[in-house]
């Protein structure tokens, strides 16, 4: 067996090599070029991608959106509608808008949600949506919190504001 796998073990650690010149190369560009994105990668799971994604996809144009609840919809983060009479039928995202932004939301809302994601009231209002229960309780939160990241990560970026987890509660250092 080792005949044959150690040419792909070669394989995937030049791969490894590269794929991390090419996360500090993004890291490098957000931090010179796109310094307004420091403040959305203050969110615990939002890394230099996704906020260099979201900057670059809306042209660098904070105005470009009046309420920024209206970015969620722009990706395809909203529920699709189809009413009829007395049904309100459960359906899933409208899958609109750019799809690159929207899968990294939802790896970032899985990230959240997972096991290493920090306390916040974004990850505590996910997890009550997916102790809900249902079929696909968990499934639902995750697009839930990916939609509502998005909006929190655009209202930090007209803001420029810290990011706070859980808002109104002050943290004691271990130290004291």
């Amino acid at each position: 067996m080792r005949p044959a796998l150690l040419p792909l073990l070669s394989v995937i650690e030049e791969l490894t090599r590269e794929i991390e010149l090419y996360e500090k190369l993004v890291a490098k560009k957000a931090d010179i070029e796109y310094p307004e994105t420091k403040a959305i990668r203050t969110i615990h799971g939002v890394g230099p991608l996704t906020a260099l994604t979201l900057v670059l996809l809306l042209n660098n144009d904070r105005s470009r959106f009046r309420k920024s609840r209206d970015v969620g919809c722009y990706i395809g983060l909203r529920p699709k509608q189809r009413d009829s009479g007395l049904r309100a039928p459960q359906l899933g995202i409208t899958k609109a808008g750019d799809s690159l932004l929207r899968r990294l939301a939802t790896q970032c809302a899985q990230y959240i949600l997972g096991p290493f994601g920090k306390d916040s009231a974004l990850r505590r209002w996910g997890m009550s949506l997916a102790l809900r229960g249902g079929k696909n309780a968990k499934k639902r939160a995750v697009i839930a919190v990916a939609r509502k990241l998005v909006i929190l990560m655009h209202r930090i970026w007209i803001t420029q504001e810290i990011y706070e987890p859980l808002p109104g509660v002050t943290v004691q250092s271990k130290a004291a």
